[in-house]
Formats: C-alpha cells, sequence, structure tokens
C-alpha cells in the first residue's frame, strides 16, 4: 500500500466517523474514529521504523 492510498484510507474514515457523529449513529462513528486512529498510527510507526 502506498502513502495516497493509505492517506484515502485513513481520510475516508474519519470524514465516515464525521458522517455518522453527526446523523447519530454514536457507536458507529466510534468504531470509525478508532481505526481511523490505528491506522493512521501504524503509518507513523512504519515511517518511524523505515
Amino acid at each position: 500500500m502506498n502513502n495516497l492510498s493509505k492517506d484515502i484510507l485513513i481520510g475516508s474514515l474519519f470524514i465516515s466517523g464525521l458522517l455518522s457523529f453527526f446523523s447519530g449513529l454514536f457507536v458507529i462513528s466510534t468504531v470509525f474514529f478508532a481505526t481511523s486512529a490505528i491506522f493512521s498510527n501504524m503509518v507513523n510507526k512504519a515511517h518511524i521504523n523505515g
């Protein structure tokens, strides 16, 4: 997975979380935000490790 596809994945998960939050689906938005945070941290660790 290259950087652009990882950024698109993280961005789409975050936007989905926002839309879910605004529509009142708080449990689903929490899942999207958590998934977005996990993928974001994995990307950062890959940059640090090399």
